[in-house]
């Protein structure tokens, strides 16, 4: 009777405060977040920078699980079960074969995608406005963005009229069907080559070759990512006009970009993490897109095989790198 009554007291003088009403704040224990990255880059950094502004100190008040499958998709799976077996209270995971991934893992779990093209056409949620299911997060417009890569690769360099696309064989068709348009709308003829392995760049980029591609658009996917310094040097080396998705390939010496700032995507999972854990469900959260684009061009890398960015294009660019 004396604890019950010393407890009522302590409540009524604020010396309690209310547990949270998520099932991860138990009395005792801070929530753990798997982080499934497909490779070693900046997501977990970025995801941290996020989490830290909304007021979380990881091994204070959150635990990070991290995972990475180092540029190896097929270890994915693995490493989705072990966080699941781990019971974490949720996993912020990016690129479609790391949502997939996970969604196979579990049914239960909330999934936050920090950016991943086209969520419903990859079958992740049922809309945008209303995902449904244990899946939310950002998808990042790749189909959409596509095009434009293609129109901004045209007028930086008008007299192309061949390019070479370069994509992934499995995943991304919406992105290949919005280039596909794109490049019949601006009379352009496309070359479509499909790497099912990383060891096809030599001969994809021979193949570019044969057919006297002018230039070289390439779209998003985790092999290309993971093997971008290559690519990069390996357009370099062909002397092609090239268009990459994101302005890492232009950091490792690639020519132009156009794509959403990923950086900012990822911090912005952290707002989600933030919520889910507060007790939100991830099928009632709405998927964001991304409203910050950077177009950024590598003046020295436009030395190097000696091309000229039109003056207009360069008053364009969201970032030039000299």
């Amino acid at each position: 009777m004396k604890l019950i009554a010393g407890f009522i007291v302590a409540l009524s003088l604020g010396m309690l405060r209310p547990l949270p009403t998520s099932d991860a704040q138990q009395l005792g224990r801070i929530p753990r977040v798997g982080v499934l990255s497909p490779s070693a880059d900046s997501f977990l950094s970025a995801l941290r920078q996020g989490l830290r502004e909304l007021g979380y100190i990881e091994g204070r008040n959150i635990s990070l699980e991290y995972r990475s499958a180092e540029g190896r998709a097929e270890r994915l799976p693995e490493l989705a079960a072990e966080l699941v077996r781990l019971k974490v209270d949720v996993i912020v995971t990016i690129t479609p074969p790391g949502v997939r991934a996970a969604k196979q893992a579990t049914s239960t779990i909330p999934i936050v995608m920090g950016a991943v093209d086209d969520a419903v056409e990859q079958g992740f949620v049922a809309s945008l406005a209303r995902p449904g299911g244990n899946i939310t997060g950002a998808s990042s417009l790749n189909p959409e963005l596509s095009g434009k890569r293609l129109e901004l690769l045209k007028e930086a360099f008008p007299k192309v009229s061949r390019v070479a696309v370069l994509r992934e064989a499995i995943g991304g068709a919406s992105s290949l069907r919005a280039t596909i348009a794109a490049g019949r709308a601006l009379g352009v003829q496309l070359q479509i080559l499909e790497l099912r392995d990383p060891n096809e760049l030599e001969s994809a980029f021979g193949a570019m070759a044969r057919e006297r591609a002018g230039a070289l658009d390439v779209l998003p996917g985790l092999m290309i990512t993971g093997y971008m310094r290559q690519i990069v040097d390996l357009a370099a080396k062909a002397r092609l006009q090239a268009m990459f998705p994101d302005i890492r390939f232009v950091e490792s010496g690639g020519l132009m970009s156009y794509g959403p700032s990923l950086s900012e995507m990822y911090r912005r999972a952290a707002v989600y993490v933030d919520k889910v854990l507060k007790g939100a469900k991830p099928g009632e959260l709405p998927v964001e897109q991304p409203t910050k684009f950077e177009f950024v061009i590598n003046l020295k890398a436009a030395k190097q095989i000696g091309l000229t960015i039109p003056p207009n294009v360069l008053a364009r660019a969201d970032r030039v790198i000299k």
